[in-house]
């Protein structure tokens, strides 16, 4: 089958790496892809988040199934007019993807299904919010309601630092994304990552992973797109899981079929576990970057069959397969990352780096040029392994990072800690 995977980051080269793997898959294009997809996938120029032209293109090129990666074009209702035209796509619609693009569609879901989560409020006004943040007091969690590429949201240790950060989102510091924010309780906990997949009805868990989200070693510093990650999960036991989805992902996918907008595609739930109790942070409509990475390196080939299952509405036929092996990826980033960075710096050793099921290097932010790779982003390398334990994971992962010369550019050494009890990683 011809497949169209849309997007152009780490999490995408991931996909198109699994997605090859399946004997299914016999043309494969990546829109608008990266210098790295470029590799192993033709890449296309498209305007993803244009609905009407995704279409177009799908159907000139005889694809038979649209994989969307990110989730801006979900906002914009490409995965209703693929549905519409007739075009099998692995995405919700974007009424659906409110549970992610609006934190407080999100909240009044998970209050109407009685999922654990934080209090909260929603704001549109400096005043009122500043009150409620020298009502409830530090630590506290600003986040902006909307999309904000994953940095729109502030976990303050002070009230000071709160009302910064709801001053600078409500005068506009991610645009229309901000326009309001919701103010949390702080949760704590540790948190992880769970993957499952919804045909509308049924619900289908794919994997656990823990994401490194602050920047500096130890979760110190501002909050990024994500550092690393590794899977899976330990604290994601059996226990924990079986809550996880009785009491906070089954009710939502009910809740939204009550509200006649089921939930089909990726559900991703951002967790905060305390005392083996988990209860939600966020849900996102798709695959996490870097999460996704370590999940494709992990499910390989089937990764493709559960997707087609979940679009077809058939997930009580199918399972994901795990074996007992453990992956982890070490995101590398321009130095100033996620302030201001300089692009175009020379990359080099890359060409020498194994790619097989144990080592790869998905590319989120490259160029091509004249031969050799520049950085084209903030974060532009997933440095991914996979091995029998997470120690082999994280050895094999730094070895590779160690091979790569790119002075101008930088990443957290201890990816892994908590699972690997407080290591510093791999010095």
């Amino acid at each position: 089958m011809n497949i169209l995977i849309l997007g152009g980051g780490g999490r995408e080269h991931a996909l198109a790496w699994a997605v090859l793997q399946n004997p299914k898959c016999d043309k494969l294009i990546v829109a608008p892809g990266n210098a790295g997809i470029a590799q192993i996938a033709d890449c296309a120029d498209l305007a993803i988040t244009e609905p009407a032209a995704v279409v177009d293109f799908a159907a000139e090129n005889a694809i038979d199934f649209v994989i969307v990666g990110p989730e801006a074009p979900l906002e914009a209702g490409v995965a209703d007019a693929l549905a519409d035209a007739g075009i099998l796509a692995f995405g919700p619609s974007a009424e659906a993807a409110r549970l992610e693009t609006s934190k407080t569609f999100t909240k009044e879901v998970c209050d109407a299904a009685g999922a654990p989560t934080a209090a909260w409020a929603r704001f549109t006004e400096v005043d009122p919010a500043k009150d409620y943040i020298r009502k409830h007091g530090a630590p506290i969690v600003v986040k902006a309601d909307g999309l904000a590429a994953g940095k729109g949201v502030v976990v303050a240790e002070t009230e000071e630092h709160a009302i910064i950060a709801v001053e600078d989102m409500l005068r506009g510091a991610f645009g229309a994304a901000s326009a309001s924010v919701v103010i949390e309780e702080f949760m704590a906990g540790e948190e992880a990552s769970f993957f499952v997949l919804s045909d509308g009805e049924r619900v289908l868990p794919v994997g656990t992973a823990q994401d490194h989200k602050r920047v500096g070693e130890g979760d110190t510093g501002p909050n990024t797109g994500g550092m690393g990650a590794y899977s899976p999960a330990p604290v994601m036991t059996g226990a924990v899981t079986a809550r996880a989805l009785s009491e906070i992902v089954e009710p939502t996918i009910a809740e939204m079929a009550r509200r006649g907008t089921p939930y089909r595609g990726v559900l991703y739930a951002g967790l905060m576990i305390e005392n083996g109790a988990p209860r939600l942070v966020e849900y996102n409509v798709r695959f996490g970057d870097p999460e996704c990475q370590v999940l494709m390196m992990r499910l390989g080939a089937q990764a493709l069959d559960l997707m087609l299952a979940c679009a077809e509405g058939r997930l009580d036929d199918v399972a994901a397969n795990w074996a007992d092996d453990h992956a982890m990826t070490v995101v590398m980033a321009a130095d100033g990352y996620p302030g201001s960075y300089a692009k175009g710096s020379a990359i080099r050793g890359l060409d020498a780096i194994p790619e097989d099921s144990s080592h790869m290097v998905f590319h989120a932010g490259t160029a091509r040029t004249e031969g050799e790779w520049r950085a084209n982003g903030g974060r532009v390398l997933n440095v991914t392994a996979r091995g029998d334990t997470l120690d082999t994971a994280r050895d094999r992962a730094y070895a590779m990072v160690d091979a790569i010369d790119w002075p101008e550019g930088f990443c957290r050494r201890d990816i892994g800690w908590r699972a690997l009890g407080g290591s510093s990683g791999a010095d």
